[in-house]
């Protein structure tokens, strides 16, 4: 993990996802659990349509790699200041055409570093 102080994001990981294989995070804070899943139905003309939830929101992206369009912020909770958010950032950082899998670089904001966030495995 590596620390961007300029905007106090916390690089988590990077992710490599296949079409339709699904990566989800448990999010821990205030004794609340929650999931995040996100993952990637189509590739084309170097557009990539991903799908996330988080809780009860379900969203749709499209995304680009080198266009404004190339991250997603999800909302995880509401600060104890009204301008404080916990939020995920999901970048898109290349597609492999010959493994045909997306890689992403998944970012956490959490000033106060409240928020526990773990991979979640089925067993």
């Amino acid at each position: 993990m590596s620390i961007s102080s300029a905007d106090e994001l916390l690089k988590m990981d990077d992710i490599s996802l296949q079409k339709d294989e699904q990566k989800v995070f448990l999010v821990k804070y205030e004794n609340k659990e929650r999931k995040f899943t996100f993952r990637w139905t189509l590739y084309t003309n170097e557009g990539l349509v991903t799908l996330s939830s988080y809780d009860t929101i379900v969203s749709h992206h499209m995304m680009f790699l080198n266009n404004t369009n190339q991250t997603f912020k999800v909302i995880l909770k509401r600060g104890s200041r009204i301008y404080e958010r916990v939020y995920f950032l999901v970048k898109f950082k290349k597609f492999d055409t010959k493994e045909n899998r997306a890689i992403f670089e998944l970012f956490l904001s959490d000033p106060r570093r409240e928020t526990q966030i773990d991979e979640f495995k089925n067993d």
